[in-house]
């Protein structure tokens, strides 16, 4: 039996909540918050469906809030009216932030938010606003910070006190409904709050414990001063970290709860590119090894799941993210292309095509999550009993299938179920059972498509369905670069139609919107959209060479700084000027679960500024590593995305023009074999000689001089100083082999 427990929250024993609160201290700049933990929802509330509460709610798109539409706790969703009404009855504010596939949200749900008991105390004592944490992360990065503050560590679901004006003053996690083993329930919690709001919490000191816990979670979140000085630092030290808490048996890093590590793997396959360090490149390839083996992969309908609860990438925490399969994606086809390994471009297809066949929106967009639950019960689509397998393959191609998947009698996860997992090489197995490869390879085939389809019967986990605009530009790159890399068309063709999905839905009026849902597009865009979709179109230009997604790129790309940059200290603000004011702005350069925008914008700046040549780019890049220069140097680990931009920008990276005709056949080579080379330090343009060069030339001055060539031709350049043209197709491969070989 595999036991999850949720993030705990720091047990308050008396009304002396602050003493208690402030001898935690703040966590500090090498804190974040923890990954979630379990995670599920339930389905939607069907609107066919009689409900005896029906609460603010119901009116909103996101699904995590419409399944607690229908509550007893009279929710508000978080806006302007929750606050009046808090301050009209001086109440304080009961806020509540999750997610939709977050298992321990909904145990809360259905424990404490679904009990007439405990709505009442909540009804009258607080004003109860519910957030969707995906929808609004910029509320639940400054709650999630201020719980930090408090009690050092944090998770979903989170629970805070605060003010009418926005203050918090308590906060946790996860709160069973009754006094349990020592802990404090949440009827007793709030009992205990409610008091302290009467008593004790309008008297100067309490006032000014509150003030104190706002001026240190501005003090924490608003990021380091700047003033360092970034060209110094080089990859070694994060190296050698990741080499020291690398796990040589089952791979990745540290122990359980283990996961996929994307931004890591990517530096150490750039600093083996380097190096030439085949320590890192084993490192990198045992970790992607292990991780394709386990449950953590979906054997039969492909993509990845969250999370491992183990250190063997065995049992997974069965949800299903779009920025997981998303940011692994191109580490694969990195990988692959490194090492020549197919497994590693199959599990590229097979996770591109889940996002496809899957979560797909018909106009395009990708969905953001798919549950861990079914009926009622985490696992349940997944997981397998080995009689199933024998009974629906027949006694002895079952038998193979379920030793090739380990599908044992006793099972390996819960009920004498099984994850299914790859522990064993086909060869071995076979050779068990007596069986050449190739007819092994054809059962299995053939028993993969039983299963899956017999799995395709089962009451599918439910999804997410609202389309962000940040996971959706992690999404474009994935199928960009796959798409390039593997000459294959439908995945570019995925690529635009998401990048049209954001062009005609989430943007509205110029503006660019965060999240999309049933026709209502809504919450300006916070730094991660800017900067993900950034990225993504940069990557769809190199695919398509289509002049308007570079184009599309600067555009955003500017606004991001117009909005977002803060010029004192260098570095960019998760929120904006366009958005709603929080009690602070928060300048991240941690990698979470999704790589810091304030990474992603910095190798954004760095490409753009070598495919353009605009010199302010280059200059607001190097302010924003100088502002992260402390912290990287503290603790490297924690910023590997930073890293492979802050290693591209002082790397003396390459700039690769290939000049011909599109229809040129030499052309077509020429970009076939850059597409599948391994460049991390290279930006590369294509002048389309059958075109008029004048647009080209304008984004991209360095291509001028070039438009005049008489043949195809290839012009590898450092700091837009080129060596001699290049006319056939060996010697760019030697050319980009000697690259590789003497960085």
């Amino acid at each position: 039996m595999i036991k999850r427990f949720p993030l705990q929250y720091m047990v308050f024993p008396s009304l002396v909540i602050f003493a208690l609160f402030f001898a935690c201290g703040s966590g500090g700049d090498e804190d974040r918050p923890a990954e979630a933990g379990s995670e599920d929802h339930a389905q939607a509330p069907s609107d066919e469906t009689e409900h005896a509460h029906t609460n603010r709610l119901i009116h909103e798109t996101s699904p995590y809030l419409l399944q607690h539409a229908h509550n007893p706790v009279d929710w508000y969703p978080w806006g302007d009216e929750a606050f009046e009404k808090a301050v009209a009855e001086n109440k304080p504010i009961f806020l509540s932030i999750g997610y939709s596939a977050c298992h321990w949200c909904h145990v809360m749900e259905r424990e404490s938010f679904e009990n007439e008991e405990v709505a009442a105390i909540m009804n009258e004592n607080f004003v109860c606003i519910k957030v969707d944490r995906e929808e609004r992360p910029d509320v639940d990065g400054v709650y999630m910070a201020a719980v930090q503050i408090m009690n050092r560590r944090g998770g979903w679901p989170l629970t805070v006190i605060m003010t009418p004006d926005k203050r918090p003053f308590f906060g946790g996690t996860y709160f069973p409904p009754e006094d349990r083993g020592g802990r404090s329930g949440l009827k007793s919690i709030m009992r205990q709050i409610s008091t302290f709001w009467n008593e004790e919490a309008h008297k100067p000191e309490s006032q000014a414990r509150m003030d104190r816990l706002v001026q240190q979670l501005r003090q924490s979140s608003g990021g380091p001063k700047g003033g360092g000085n970034a060209a110094s630092i080089t990859l070694d030290l994060a190296v050698s970290r990741l080499k020291q808490s690398f796990d040589p048996v089952w791979g990745g890093f540290g122990t359980a709860p283990k996961f996929p590590p994307s931004a890591k793997l990517a530096l150490l396959l750039r600093w083996y590119f380097r190096t030439g360090d085949a320590e890192a490149l084993k490192i990198a390839t045992h970790t992607l090894d292990r991780m394709k083996e386990g449950g953590l992969y979906d054997q039969l309908g492909g993509g990845f799941h969250r999370y491992s609860t183990d250190e063997k990438w065995l049992i997974p925490h069965f949800e299903k993210m779009l920025y997981d399969n998303a940011l692994l994606v191109p580490v694969y086809l990195d990988a692959s292309i490194i090492t020549g390994n197919k497994e590693y471009v199959r599990i590229v297809r097979e996770t591109l095509d889940y996002l496809l066949r899957d979560m797909t929106h018909p106009d395009g967009g990708i969905l953001s999550t798919e549950d861990a639950d079914s009926e009622g019960e985490e696992g349940k689509f997944y997981a397998w009993e080995r009689d199933d397998l024998i009974e629906l393959l027949g006694e002895s191609e079952g038998t193979f299938v379920a030793d090739y998947f380990d599908v044992s009698v006793t099972g390996n996860f819960e009920h004498g179920k099984s994850a299914l997992r790859t522990r064993d090489p086909l060869e071995r197995i076979a050779g068990n059972h007596s069986l050449s490869t190739e007819k092994a390879r054809e059962i299995l085939a053939r028993g993969a498509k039983r299963l899956f389809d017999e799995r395709e019967k089962r009451v599918r986990p439910g999804k997410d369905d609202k389309i962000l605009t940040s996971w959706n530009g992690l999404a474009i790159t994935a199928f960009a670069r796959a798409g390039r890399k593997l000459e294959e068309p439908r995945y570019v063709e995925a690529a635009t139609r998401i990048a049209s999905f954001i062009d005609e839905k989430l943007v509205v009026n110029g503006r660019l919107l965060h999240t999309w849902k049933s026709g209502e597009a809504k919450v300006d865009a916070f730094l991660d959209d800017y900067a993900y979709l950034v990225q993504g179109l940069i990557d769809l230009y190199e695919a398509t060479w289509e002049l308007e997604y570079l184009e599309k790129a600067i555009h955003w790309n500017g606004k991001m700084v117009e909005y977002f940059v803060d010029e004192a200290n260098g570095g960019f603000f998760y929120t904006g000027t366009e958005n709603e004011e929080l009690l602070t702005r928060a300048k991240n350069h941690f990698d979470g679960a999704t790589p810091s925008g304030n990474s992603i914008a910095a190798m954004n700046l760095a490409r753009l500024q070598r495919l353009t040549g605009q010199s302010e780019l280059r200059q607001i890049a190097e302010k924003l590593f100088n502002c992260f220069t402390q912290p990287l140097n503290r603790n490297p680990g924690g910023s590997a995305a930073m890293l492979n931009a802050l290693d591209f920008h002082f790397g003396e990276p390459r700039e690769i023009a290939v000049v011909g005709p599109g229809d040129d056949s030499e052309t077509k080579q020429f970009l076939s074999e850059l597409a599948r080379s391994y460049s991390p330090d290279a930006v590369t343009a294509y002048l389309d000689l059958s075109l008029d060069p004048k647009q080209a030339l304008a984004v991209m001055p360095f291509l001028e001089g070039k438009e005049g060539v008489a043949e195809a031709s290839v012009y590898i350049c450092r700091d837009y100083v080129c060596d001699a043209p290049i006319y056939d197709v060996a010697s760019l491969r030697l050319a980009l082999e000697n690259a590789a070989s003497t960085q």
